[in-house]
């Protein structure tokens, strides 16, 4: 089996039968490829994984440049909010109509798109004068990365097999995590250099070179894969979920800041009700003989929803966690913020190697591994708690605890999300993979407003180092039940992984 090797069609002495679409089975074993199809193959996940660091990046390096922004553009507090949760927020909610615009008109169409609205709403935040523009031009950052972003899921599954598939997802984690703290550091390091008196501005303009570099490459790269034009567009359902995603992530990325008023409680209690009358629009228009934007089928395939939500809460910790420790870096412990993403190499490091290189695992372990994976998190989460209450500087245990959890979290993410996508239908793919980088999305403002709102009840800046420690340690608590809990629901997940 070759590392990086395309998708064929799939092989079968009796022909495929028409009532049980087939499904691609990474255990299945694959005719060798040219040599030129498998280099075309690795700049194809190259181009693609770049598209997705790109839209990962710029949720964490813009964070650095908040102050700057602040003092330049004279933002209220109110405005700072939206420039950054405009990008989440328009991100968040458009995640599944990106995906489905993706199946009918073509993924490469759609990944060329979103980079296109991607990069011009990039340089245009660069160069915006005041704090509307921008919170403007940030929501369309985030549009571009949502009609992008799930082109990649679905390019990973319909053109790579096999074990090139699972090492594709290995790397797709390790960008996930390399992103994020790649993106503090960028951050600090150009908002410091202050590069012609340009402060704030690079952290936005750094994405106009890389995104023309990549519409190019993407001209030659990019496979033309089938589309069914023949799929009716369900726009009420498109309608109805992105209001009920809305209605949930607008209230929980500024309920916080806002000191939870009363629209957010209402907000949040609608998206219930608009999550419950999404199902039923589905479910009368699959009783139609009608073409629902998320299948019952989908729901159906063997691990996809005990995965997506361990993924979900995986995700929600791991986002969590480094919201709320970077937060006692900086504003407890007084670090830089280039100090601070410094220090969080050991739990990115940890993640990126981990969710790339799980499969090396003797074969026996990888049934159990998310779940004992998640259990290591939990107690990671609690000794790092327990090692930094004191307020003091990060030692070489805590340190270590890091890489440990990293590494924990890493072998948790990947295989459940390869469990998720592995007995999926070639042609409900692109829903498939809408939904699990939702989940991802989704987790990652959960993580970050549920997290951090416990963690900043605990301590009210400024404070002592050992007040803001307590506080992490507080929050250590919330993680390691989080953990656990979901180390029940990835037992779910054990039929897809036999199958498998």
């Amino acid at each position: 089996m070759t590392d990086l090797q395309l998708a064929g069609p799939p092989q079968s002495t009796n022909g495929p039968k028409p009532s049980q679409p087939e499904t691609y089975q990474p255990g299945t074993s694959q005719t060798e490829t040219p040599r030129t199809t498998r280099g075309r193959s690795g700049l194809l996940l190259a181009l693609i994984l770049t598209g997705q660091f790109m839209a990962v990046l710029d949720v964490a390096i813009v964070n650095v440049a908040v102050p700057t922004i602040r003092v330049d553009l004279h933002a209220s507090g109110a405005g700072l909010q939206l420039v950054i949760a405009g990008y989440t927020i328009a991100y968040a909610v458009l995640l599944i109509t990106g995906a489905r615009l993706g199946a009918r008109f073509g993924h490469r169409l759609l990944f060329q798109l979103g980079l296109v609205v991607f990069t011009v709403a990039s340089l245009a935040c660069g160069l915006a004068q005041d704090t509307g523009s921008l919170i403007f031009f940030r929501v369309l950052q985030g549009t571009g990365s949502a009609l992008m972003v799930p082109q990649v899921m679905s390019l990973i599954q319909k053109t790579f097999t096999g074990a090139a598939r699972a090492r594709a997802l290995g790397i797709y984690t390790a960008v996930l995590a390399g992103a994020t703290v790649v993106g503090q550091i960028l951050g600090g390091v150009l908002v410091s250099a202050d590069l012609f008196g340009s402060g704030w501005r690079p952290v936005f303009l750094v994405n106009v070179p890389i995104g023309m570099v990549l519409l190019v490459a993407g001209h030659r790269t990019l496979p033309r894969l089938p589309v069914d034009r023949e799929r009716r567009f369900d726009l009420l359902g498109l309608v109805v979920l992105a209001l009920a995603i809305g209605l949930l992530v607008v209230p929980l990325v500024l309920g916080h800041d806002l000191n939870w008023p009363r629209w957010t409680w209402l907000m949040m209690a609608g998206s219930v009700l608009a999550f419950g009358v999404f199902v039923l629009v589905e479910r009368r228009i699959a009783m139609r003989g009608g073409q629902p934007l998320i299948h019952g089928r989908v729901l159906r395939s063997p691990g996809l929803l005990p995965a997506s939500v361990g993924t979900f809460v995986v995700m929600l910790n791991f986002a969590g966690f480094m919201f709320a420790f970077a937060l006692h870096l900086q504003a407890g412990l007084g670090d830089s913020p280039l100090r601070a993403g410094l220090l969080f190499g050991p739990i990115a490091v940890g993640f990126g190697v981990a969710g790339l290189h799980w499969q090396r695992l003797p074969k026996r372990l990888h049934l159990p591994l998310p779940v004992v994976s998640l259990l290591v998190v939990a107690l990671g989460y609690l000794a790092i708690g327990q090692l930094m209450c004191s307020g003091g500087q990060l030692g070489i245990t805590a340190a270590l605890a890091l890489l440990l959890v990293g590494a924990a979290s890493g072998c948790t993410y990947s295989p459940l999300f390869a469990r998720a996508l592995s007995r999926v239908a070639p042609e409900d793919a692109a829903d498939a993979s809408g939904v699990m980088v939702t989940m991802v999305q989704l987790g990652q403002v959960v993580g970050v407003s549920l997290v951090g709102t416990v963690f900043l009840s605990s301590v009210h800046y400024p404070a002592p180092a050992a007040a803001s420690g307590h506080a992490l340690a507080v929050t250590s608590i919330l993680l390691l039940v989080s953990s656990v809990l979901a180390a029940g629901v990835a037992t779910r997940t054990h039929r897809a992984a036999a199958l498998g």
